[in-house]
């Protein structure tokens, strides 16, 4: 008798646990359907020219713009999904991050004080003229009107890092051969990194498109390069390594840091030449800590 009654006993355990089991399958089943009913989530949607279902990934309300002003900035945006481009490294497409109004702004203000680019001397943290860089292009000071600060506010609420963290707007200019040789963003010396620490992540806007070549490059990213959508579309230069190709409005986002805080050497890129048209974009460099301007 106590035999079976321990048997009885180890059952119940059992339909018990099943039972917790069923119950909060029940409960999350519930919790995603409120959540596709209210908007807050959504199934991806694809068709042929759609790149693979696995690297596309929608969040938040699907807002198709049919007129008017968005709340949170200049002119229409059409509907905003996220691409996950390489995960070494880390990389994430914005689609229609911008609008093209904003591009247009942005291009505006800019387009009067284009000098030549420099850039960062290694060892001096100091500019520099060098033949890697042969683009202009300028800087738009941090909070410089509302439409910036509109954009700034998204850029952070996409990144997770406060808008204190960001430089100003760089404001850049390719024109037909004009590039940008493979580099880092993070700095490798003590100079720069004085005011607001290492870059942590850099968000990187295509105010423009680009008819042939300027795809912004990562030669040492960890990636089947060819099987990638539109591939047969870059150019020579596209295809040396994970390439995205300007699209205006697009913003691409890539980190310098791994989670673990160590310097994410895969995250070296450029900008391949342009070959036909104009490149015009835009850069947020964000740091660890404040960034005084």
């Amino acid at each position: 008798m106590p035999k079976g009654r321990n048997t009885s006993r180890h059952q119940g355990k059992r339909s018990s646990t099943i039972v917790l089991v069923l119950a909060m399958l029940l409960m999350l089943t519930l919790v995603l359907l409120m959540l596709l009913a209210l908007g807050i989530l959504s199934l991806p949607v694809t068709d042929d020219d759609s790149p693979p279902i696995q690297h596309r990934f929608n969040f938040g309300r699907k807002d198709r713009v049919s007129g008017g002003v968005d709340a949170d900035g200049l002119g229409k945006r059409l509907e905003q999904w996220t691409e996950i481009m390489s995960w070494e490294p880390r990389a994430f497409i914005y689609h229609n991050f911008l609008s093209k109004e904003e591009c247009e702004h942005l291009i505006k203000l800019a387009k009067p004080h284009m000098a030549k680019s420099t850039v960062v001397d290694s060892k001096t943290g100091e500019s520099k003229d060098s033949r890697v860089r042969t683009s202009s292009g300028m800087f738009l000071r941090r909070g410089r009107d509302k439409i910036i600060k509109d954009i700034e506010k998204r850029i952070a609420d996409f990144t997770f890092i406060p808008v204190e963290h960001g430089e100003g707007l760089q404001i850049l200019h390719y024109e037909v051969g004009q590039k940008y040789e493979p580099h880092y963003d993070y700095f490798l010396d003590e100079f720069n990194t004085k005011n607001g620490g290492q870059r942590i992540a850099t968000v990187l806007m295509y105010l423009s498109d680009v008819e042939e070549g300027g795809e912004t490059i990562f030669p040492a990213a960890t990636a089947n390069f060819s099987s990638a959508p539109g591939w047969n579309e870059l150019s020579e230069c596209g295809k040396r390594g994970l390439a995205v190709k300007p699209k205006m409005g697009d913003a691409l986002v890539f980190w310098s840091m791994r989670p673990d805080a160590t310097l994410d050497p895969s995250s070296l890129h450029g900008g391949c030449p342009v070959i036909k048209g104009n490149k015009w974009s835009s850069t947020k460099w964000l740091h660890v800590e404040e960034y005084k301007v």
